[in-house]
């Protein structure tokens, strides 16, 4: 296994769009174990393949407190949605900054497991969201999109301060 480099907020490759797995293979089972390692160094609980730069429909996620039960979704969909929530999100690709999102309390989804088999399943609270979050990331969104105007543009002078600040 490999610890990969996550992008961060507002490097451009962060809002491109993934492609559909053909199929799960040795290839995909190494970017699995990869990303989880790096989603575990990082403290996440959940990381998008497009978040460290490969341009896959693969998510990676462990909402145990035990760090214990890792999850892989290959060609992740939402079918369905109900409900709404407000719930604390933050990111590995936007570090040091959270803010409260809206989003479904409720989904269905489909994705393949890592053996190739078609998983369909409900999923609420802090499981929803970060599946709709790490979606969103396949699709080139990220969670300060659902941000007001004023809120992304006080978010991106402070990582424009925070990156004068690491180039000095």
């Amino acid at each position: 296994m490999s610890k990969l480099t996550v992008l961060h907020f507002p490097d451009p490759r962060l809002r491109k769009k993934a492609r559909p797995v053909a199929g799960v293979d040795a290839g995909i089972r190494q970017l699995s174990k990869d990303m989880l390692e790096t989603m575990y160094a990082e403290n996440g609980i959940g990381l998008a393949a497009t978040q460290v730069n490969v341009q896959q429909r693969v998510i990676v996620m462990d909402l145990s407190a035990e760090r214990d039960a890792p999850m892989t979704l290959v060609n992740p969909e939402i079918l369905e949605q109900s409900g709404t929530e407000e719930m604390e999100e933050g990111c590995l690709s936007v570090p040091g900054f959270s803010d409260l999102v809206q989003r479904a309390e409720k989904i269905t989804c489909r994705y393949l497991n890592l053996d190739g088999e078609l998983i369909e399943e409900e999923a609420d609270g802090l499981r929803a969201v970060c599946i709709q979050h790490e979606i969103d990331h396949l699709d080139g969104k990220l969670f300060i999109d659902y941000l007001s105007p004023i809120k992304k543009r006080r978010l991106r002078k402070k990582i424009e301060k925070q990156n004068k600040i690491r180039a000095l």
